[in-house]
């Protein structure tokens, strides 16, 4: 039996007192480049999230790999990828695994190769219906969930 494909862009981090500033260290065990501060705790969580997705950002700019995410250990939080980035993230990775190029997936949706550059782009604000169309194009669908905030 096939496994389904599954991914979620929300990562733990472990947060720690710093000794020098009082205020928060955020880490991230899966993006190691990914480390922030804040003056409280949830200052810290909120700056970790920017900064998860600027990790993010810069790996699909670079082509290098996006983790998937861990599981939280005792003492992690989770914190989730602003939703725009996570679905960049979606696409960027269906293309690199479904091995397609960009113009064979603008041929897929009927549009430039320009088009298909932006919605890979994680600086350029695609509209949602067209990610989840690629996403279509390449046998995929975008899954949102809604979970307490705590």
């Amino acid at each position: 039996m096939e496994q389904a494909f599954t991914r979620t862009f929300a990562y733990p981090v472990s947060l720690g007192k710093d000794r020098e500033s009082g205020g928060y260290v955020a880490r991230f065990r899966d993006l190691p480049e990914a480390v922030t501060q804040g003056e409280s705790i949830e200052d810290a969580l909120a700056n970790a999230s920017d900064c998860a997705e600027e990790a993010i950002a810069g790996r699909i700019r670079r082509g290098d790999l996006i983790p998937k995410a861990s599981r939280a250990r005792r003492g992690e939080r989770l914190v989730a990828v602003p939703a725009a980035i996570a679905a960049k993230a979606a696409l960027w990775l269906a293309v690199r695994e479904a091995g397609v190029t960009n113009a064979e997936l603008a041929r897929r949706l009927r549009c430039d190769e320009k088009e298909v550059r932006r919605m890979l782009d994680p600086r350029h604000p695609t509209k949602l219906p067209r990610i989840q169309a690629a996403l279509a194009a390449l046998g995929r669908r975008l899954v949102l969930s809604l979970e307490d905030a705590a």
